[in-house]
């Protein structure tokens, strides 16, 4: 299967390291106009000299702005041009104890794991719409159907995206617009490696290695018994972007390494 993007613009949210920047990359290589958001113009320069390494020819920009909040997602799309391909990435999680979650907690998860995508979608679908074609990625995770004991409020926010991926999907039915869910599983990005990185120093061990006991420690229903790697999940993201992919939207497609346990 070739897929090619000519001719559409992506913009990829949290697109300067880990599973952002690797969908940011794949689609670049499929021809499509790669958009890159960060925090800071720092880090969406550097990802942006680290595309250019792999994808010279591709056509690429940067917008930094931080997502977390309504001022963030204004400056992002003040500054954008017309998209065809929206995937909603960004995201915080972390481990919290649910009795020590305070209204702060959730409401920082809140707006920028939900209502990062809810701005953005409700500022650039409507054109998708007119349009007949766009495509929209929600990056959820396992956790928002398998929802962690130790880290309900991220689990709850990750289930939203899933409502609010299916809701769009039904609200622009027929248009031509795709909208979907992608579930990664434990992921070998940047964060994991970085929170691995004393384990591997301490055992001498790959980090391919002491990320795979981590996965058995904590998600043992894993049936690749490994963590994935960013490219893996963004293969998955890269063809429902693509034109051979119309035919599914209002799906949630689980990249988690068979975690979740059960056949649905």
């Amino acid at each position: 299967m070739q897929i090619n993007l000519a001719g559409k613009t992506a913009l990829v949210t949290a697109s300067t390291g880990g599973i952002g920047f690797a969908i940011a990359q794949g689609l670049a290589l499929t021809g499509a106009t790669v958009i890159v958001n960060g925090r800071s113009d720092s880090s969406v320069q550097k990802a942006l000299a680290r595309l250019r390494e792999v994808a010279p020819q591709a056509s690429l920009s940067g917008i930094a702005a931080d997502l977390g909040d309504a001022a963030g997602a204004n400056t992002l799309l003040a500054a954008l041009p017309a998209v065809d391909i929206l995937v909603n990435n960004a995201g915080i999680y972390g481990l919290v104890d649910f009795f020590d979650t305070d209204d702060a907690t959730w409401e920082d998860y809140w707006q920028t794991n939900v209502m990062s995508g809810v701005r953005l979608s409700r500022a650039l679908v409507p054109a998708m719409v007119e349009r007949g074609w766009g495509r929209v990625l929600f990056i959820s995770s396992e956790s928002g159907r398998n929802i962690p004991a130790d880290m309900v409020h991220y689990g709850v926010s990750k289930t939203a995206q899933l409502a609010l991926s299916r809701g769009l999907a039904k609200r622009v039915a027929g248009s031509g617009v795709t909208v979907n869910s992608v579930l990664p599983g434990p992921t070998l990005s940047d964060g994991l490696a970085a929170m691995l990185e004393g384990e591997r120093a301490k055992s001498g061990k790959t980090l391919e290695a002491v990320a795979a006991e981590f996965v058995m420690a904590h998600r043992p229903t894993s049936l690749i018994q490994r963590a994935a790697t960013v490219e893996e999940v963004a293969n998955m993201v890269i063809y429902l972007c693509s034109t051979q992919a119309s035919a599914t939207s209002g799906a949630a497609l689980r990249v988690d390494g068979g975690v979740v346990d059960d056949i649905l």
